[in-house]
């Protein structure tokens, strides 16, 4: 578990030395659970946002994309349940003033009790917490807590508040003149943007059910214990899908769309034993089914993703809250109704955290006599920030011009990365850390044959390919 920790703390560092996550606002201290993505984590967050976009719009025949304002009429959320039920039972320890979520508090003391090889035991607390949570019996969840012996990580003691609720979404205001301004909020999540316009999508796009609609957007929760870099954070970026269906199809499609889900993720590249599925005990109010992918970080297996069988909450909701009549026509039925719907919803930075999680490897490089090493990420290609390096051996004798033209024959179709400084070597090492899959040197027999020597990430095995052939083999890899 120690080299778990090892590794995140690793990833932390290596992301903000190579330019991928900076903490936010830095040079004033910083904001806690807030992150800003350098150049190199920008390009890596639109990659893994644009590969999940066209999996599932341009890939599929039923699932169109919409982007939908982060400002909503605050009626919706009411509609949605958030006002009333998005919040979490928090506790303090008073010894420290930390502030936990229960459920996590209960959930790490699991961990520990299964790692200890007590599974049974780890089992049947989370079973009586899920029960104590679904009856919101905040008493027995405290009793629960003091009863384990459950300590805070800091005081060491178990000194506890009583629960309470806590709401996690940002209010804010709107409107020019303070005293006329009305509360709103910062959406907690992008699927309400998608049930809102529903009607909208349905009729300029004359789409029959089944069908999806996507989104990719900022959310923001008021997250109490926000932790672990970039996998709980309070301004963070999901990618959601809701899929329409007709009632009564909802196990079949769930089912789907689980399997899709994994196949997509496991297109990746990442070996199919990081990836488990976690069924929900506890089912959330607008829910007849749910689990989690879950994915092995340096900190344990965590929810990526989720997938929930919605039913008709949403909708039924929003008609009942507007007053707008929201039922679907179904032709083939001759028949009216409000459609019920399957979610998949990834966060992208978790999403970014897992690739490079994945990616990250320390190499030792050691031969007899001679100590080496390398941090390399071993990104796939079609998600690196750079596809290519373009390397001129010198910064004369005609090589750079060489290496410009290249770069101008590459660039429009993939980023390309060009440097003169330092040695060829330390220019590779800088490549790996940077997850770059091809490194192309020119060296002087270039300007005679029309060669390169094209260099692979992960093995580093070099071989000389003729100039007009780099493009190719780099878009196979990549496309």
């Amino acid at each position: 578990m120690a080299n778990d920790v090892q590794k995140l703390q690793s990833i932390i560092s290596h992301c903000k030395e190579y330019g991928f996550i900076f903490p936010s606002s830095e040079i004033y201290d910083g904001l806690s659970a807030v992150y800003d993505y350098g150049q190199y984590g920008s390009e890596l967050k639109k990659n893994i946002r644009d590969y999940w976009w066209k999996s599932m719009t341009q890939l599929h025949d039923h699932i169109v994309g919409i982007d939908a304002a982060i400002f909503m009429h605050p009626t919706t959320w009411k509609a949605s349940g958030h006002v009333d039920n998005f919040s979490d039972p928090m506790i303090d320890n008073k010894d420290s003033q930390k502030r936990y979520r229960v459920d996590h508090l209960l959930e790490a003391y699991a961990d520990a009790l299964e790692a200890e090889g007590k599974k049974a035991e780890a089992d049947d607390l989370l079973a009586t917490m899920d029960r104590l949570l679904a009856a919101s019996d905040f008493e027995g969840l405290k009793k629960l807590i003091e009863e384990k012996k459950i300590k805070c990580s800091v005081s060491g003691t178990s000194n506890w508040s009583e629960v309470r609720q806590f709401n996690l979404m940002f209010s804010t205001q709107l409107g020019s003149v303070s005293e006329e301004a009305s509360e709103i909020y910062l959406r907690p999540e992008t699927a309400q943007g998608i049930f809102v316009n529903f009607q909208n999508v349905q009729k300029t796009g004359r789409l029959k059910i089944p069908f999806g609609i996507a989104q990719v957007g900022k959310a923001f929760r008021n997250e109490i214990v926000a932790r672990q870099f970039i996998f709980r954070m309070r301004e963070f970026e999901q990618m959601e899908m809701q899929f329409f269906i007709r009632p009564g199809t909802q196990k079949e499609w769930y089912e789907y769309w689980k399997k899709e889900r994994m196949q997509w993720h496991l297109s990746l590249g990442i070996p199919p034993e990081k990836y488990r599925f976690h069924d929900h005990v506890k089912l959330a109010h607008y829910a007849d089914a749910a689990c989690d992918i879950e994915y092995e970080f340096p900190m344990g297996f965590k929810e990526v993703e989720g997938i929930h069988s919605r039913t008709d909450f949403d909708l039924k909701n929003h008609q009942e809250y507007s007053r707008k009549k929201l039922t679907y026509f179904d032709t083939e039925l001759n028949q009216h109704y409000l459609p019920y719907v399957i979610e998949t919803s990834i966060g992208l930075d978790r999403t970014v955290l897992m690739i490079l999680s994945e990616a990250y490897l320390e190499e030792d490089l050691s031969t007899e006599g001679k100590k080496d090493s390398r941090v390399v990420l071993r990104f796939p290609p079609k998600l690196a920030p750079v596809k290519l390096a373009i390397l001129p051996l010198v910064k004369k004798d005609g090589l750079p011009e060489i290496a410009r033209e290249i770069l101008s024959a590459c660039r429009p179709h993939f980023r390309c990365f060009y440097e003169e400084k330092d040695t060829i070597g330390k220019r590779y090492r800088r490549m790996d850390a940077i997850g770059t899959p091809f490194c192309i040197t020119i060296d002087h027999q270039s300007r005679e044959d029309q060669m390169v020597t094209i260099r692979y990430r992960d093995s580093m095995q070099q071989e000389r390919i003729p100039i007009p052939q780099i493009r190719e083999i780099v878009e196979k890899e990549i496309l």
